[in-house]
């Protein structure tokens, strides 16, 4: 089989282009060496003096083991070896296979063919370069790799004895180290960063360090790495365009009314309540895919909520202050807007988990203004809250208050990090790889620049939501939770309610959402779209991706739900559509949003950037 990177058989080494490696091969400019080197020796400097002068003005250093992962693996290892003969059961598979590898390597060195002993998962993108197949020194590194991850993923997830909290952190933490182990992440490893490096004659090396330091510099002595040309964006000129006014304001939100686009609309308006752990705009970011412009063109009158990005004034607003400030303000000012008091709403994640709040607190005082609620990817029973409760334990609670007792609020960096730890090679190692070995600049992608666009937590609120909900998962028990004077029972909520999960959900599992179905009061339908948290929410019908699965029947275990569910093609958008316009599709005129003076969409408070 021929070889893409040219080299002879048994090389074990890629060539740079067609030509013989030493030939190809051209020393790096030294002026330009000589320029880096120079640039490297006064910005590193001036970074770590920042970074020292943020550490003796902010909080004590943590701990050996903030994240108290230490005792879990000691946990783990004294379980292992209560039981040696299973351990030794788990190296000699293990053995045996890497022999195997041995001899089919030494096979393929003399140019015989062997079928190799294991192939990395259906879209792991680390070994997408041909040498990694066809050059068998880099096709040994690469199987000897997936056997020594499989097994080190195979022995921890087998150790018996341990708490579900226990062998979640141990599983999460061992296959953190294993994504950071492959060799796709190392200069001498990786092929195609060795074509590079032969290619350019190092200068990418060059270009990865300026890179590096240039994100060491974006976080103040702290690594922030880049993963899109952000200069290539801009909120409200390229990105999060549909037309509209604010038409309202207060401490903690932004309400904003879009333009209508068809000459009538349906009586009922729309609300719709994002997250704010980031930013509204991932529901429009560009025409072609922004669900606010789609809805608008369905005929609703849409409204959206901005959340602010707060900051050390606002570290007392609480979980029951951004529900009076935010759906209860909004229902006022939708009225105030189009004189109707019925709406329809919609919640996205915690924005859902809010809107559910308010429905509770809504039951309790007769108050009957949402006629609709459609939860997007929203969790309100959190028992198995997925991977996120890695980070979820006393120690780690503690130190989150800590840090947020400093400054008012939770840094929007570790938010985001937190989240980017949950799919590590895609948004971490992948752009380590780009971005540092091979020295080039990061693709402009607007779904990335909203990704790194973070947000802050204020502190009150913040430690609520993660003590009350994730930790005690209270929301779930009636009567434990109290907002406003009023104790929430989730079971009171009788309006229809519309359910769109997504089947490779990291941060809301669908599984988990599904509990839901269980607890509401009201009708309930129950939507999975395949994809992710992002992508299978955002799946406008032109797109012709990702299909979806729909059940009528809810049966109390959502495994049952599923072998009953039939799988139709493209966006679940339209099925939602003829779900929300069958409770009430009565049309009046268009109505246009009013100049209340506070400036048109996307508003100021979406422009507000942590890092400001």
């Amino acid at each position: 089989m021929a070889q893409q990177d040219g080299s002879k058989p048994g090389s074990g080494a890629p060539e740079a282009g067609d030509k013989g490696a030493a030939a190809s091969f051209r020393l790096p400019d030294p002026a330009l060496v000589s320029r880096t080197m120079a640039d490297v020796a006064e910005r590193g400097q001036r970074i770590v003096g920042d970074f020292l002068k943020r550490q003796s003005d902010g909080a004590p250093a943590a701990g050996p083991d903030p994240l108290h992962i230490g005792s879990a693996f000691l946990d783990m290892t004294t379980r292992l070896m209560a039981n040696p003969a299973r351990l030794m059961q788990a190296q000699i598979g293990f053995w045996q296979d890497y022999l195997t590898l041995w001899q089919n390597t030494a096979r393929r060195m003399m140019g015989e063919t062997s079928a190799p002993v294991i192939e990395e998962t259906k879209g792991d993108k680390r070994f997408k370069d041909e040498a990694w197949r066809e050059n068998e020194v880099f096709d040994f590194i690469r199987q000897s790799y997936l056997l020594s991850a499989r097994y080190f993923t195979n022995v921890v997830q087998g150790a018996e004895g341990l708490d579900n909290k226990t062998a979640q952190k141990v599983d999460f933490y061992t296959r953190q180290f294993v994504d950071a182990m492959s060799p796709s992440n190392f200069l001498m490893t990786n092929p195609e960063v060795l074509r590079r490096t032969a290619e350019t004659g190092g200068e990418n090396l060059l270009k990865g360090l300026s890179n590096l330091l240039a994100d060491l510099e974006r976080g103040k002595g702290n690594l922030r790495i880049r993963m899109t040309d952000d200069s290539k964006f801009k909120v409200g000129e390229n990105i999060a365009v549909t037309p509209g006014k604010v038409v309202f304001r207060n401490d903690l939100m932004e309400l904003i009314q879009y333009t209508p686009t068809t000459e009538k609309v349906l009586k009922r308006p729309l609300l719709i309540l994002p997250p704010w752990i980031n930013k509204f705009y991932i529901l429009d970011l560009r025409p072609k895919n922004s669900l606010i412009r789609w809805a608008v063109e369905q005929g609703h009158t849409v409204f959206v909520v901005s959340w602010v990005n707060p900051d050390e004034n606002l570290a007392e607003k609480g979980f029951e202050d951004y529900m009076r400030e935010g759906p209860y303000a909004a229902l006022d000012a939708i009225e105030a807007a189009t004189g109707e008091k019925a709406v329809n709403a919609i919640g996205y994640c915690l924005g859902g988990t809010l809107l559910a709040s308010t429905l509770a607190h809504m039951a309790a005082k007769k108050d009957t203004r949402i006629k609709s609620a459609t939860y997007f990817v929203t969790m309100t029973d959190f028992e198995e809250a997925g991977e996120l409760g890695v980070f979820i334990d006393e120690e780690q609670l503690l130190g989150i208050e800590e840090k947020m007792s400093k400054k008012g609020f939770l840094e929007g960096r570790e938010m985001a990090t937190t989240f980017n730890m949950l799919r590590a090679n895609d948004l971490i190692w992948s752009f380590v790889v780009n971005n540092y070995l091979m020295g080039q600049e990061p693709f402009p992608f607007d779904l990335l620049y909203w990704n790194d666009d973070s947000t802050r937590m204020p502190a009150k609120m913040h430690s609520f939501y993660l003590r009350r909900m994730y930790q005690q998962n209270d929301l779930v028990k009636p009567g434990t939770i109290e907002l406003a004077g009023v104790k929430l029972d989730l079971r009171r909520i009788k309006v229809p309610s519309y359910l769109i999960s997504t089947r490779e959900d990291h941060i809301a599992p669908w599984k988990s959402t599904y509990r839901a179905t269980q607890i509401y009061g009201g009708k309930t339908r129950f939507v999975l779209a395949a994809s992710g948290h992002i992508a299978g929410v955002v799946n406008p019908p032109d797109s012709g991706k990702y299909s979806h699965w729909v059940n009528t029947s809810l049966p109390p275990d959502p495994d049952d739900w599923f072998k009953g569910a039939t799988e139709l093609a493209g966006s679940w958008w339209p099925d939602w559509q003829r779900w929300v316009t069958a409770i009430d599709k009565e049309m009046v005129p268009a109505r246009q949003p009013a100049d209340a003076g506070l400036g048109d969409a996307p508003g100021s408070y979406v422009r507000v950037q942590a890092k400001d």
